[in-house]
């Protein structure tokens, strides 16, 4: 048999003989707490479960320590701005022993039985003026196949641009040419 309960805003789990550390409960040790915030009950694969908390059903158990949690360092800095803070902080908490889970009040909602109201017949319609029949439809003619495409008429070249007249080339040089020089 187990429990869904909601402690200090947080949810958790509980079984009998489960110890669970919790948010800090400010009562003594030894101290008998109970948590009336129950959320689902399991019992033996019969489940009950609340909208949002299940009335009547309880869970009972007691505290076992106060005491105050690892400490956790907070740093926080800022590049380039010399800005550095580093502070330190530790959770109070209360260690519960769960001792029972109680469902002696639990009711369980069965799907109500209640006379719906008679049903009362609507006015009677008004009749319309009569519609005029519109022509029947008549069946759309089979699709055909489209006639196959044609080649496109090949297109024609722009006119050749001309060339300008080849340049002559200067007549080479002879050997007797190159005496003169």
């Amino acid at each position: 048999m187990f429990a869904i309960v909601n402690i200090a805003g947080k949810q958790y789990r509980v079984e009998n003989g489960a110890q669970i550390k919790v948010p800090n409960l400010n009562s003594e040790e030894g101290s008998k707490v109970k948590f009336d915030n129950v959320l689902l009950i399991d019992n033996d694969g019969t489940l009950a479960v609340g909208n949002p908390l299940l009335s009547g059903a309880t869970v009972s158990g007691t505290i076992l320590k106060n005491g105050r949690d690892r400490k956790v360092i907070i740093f926080k800095k800022k590049r380039r701005k010399g800005f550095r803070r580093r502070n330190g902080h530790r959770q109070s908490y209360s260690m519960v022993m769960i001792d029972a889970i109680s469902t002696s009040k639990l009711k369980t909602k069965a799907a109500p039985k209640t006379k719906a109201a008679p049903k009362t017949k609507a006015a009677p319609k008004t009749k319309a003026a009569p519609k005029t029949k519109a022509a029947p439809k008549t069946k759309a003619a089979p699709k055909t196949k489209a006639a196959p495409k044609t080649k496109a008429a090949p297109k024609t070249k722009a006119a050749p641009k001309t060339k300008a007249a080849p340049k002559t080339k200067a007549a080479p040089k002879t050997k007797t040419d190159k005496k003169e020089d």
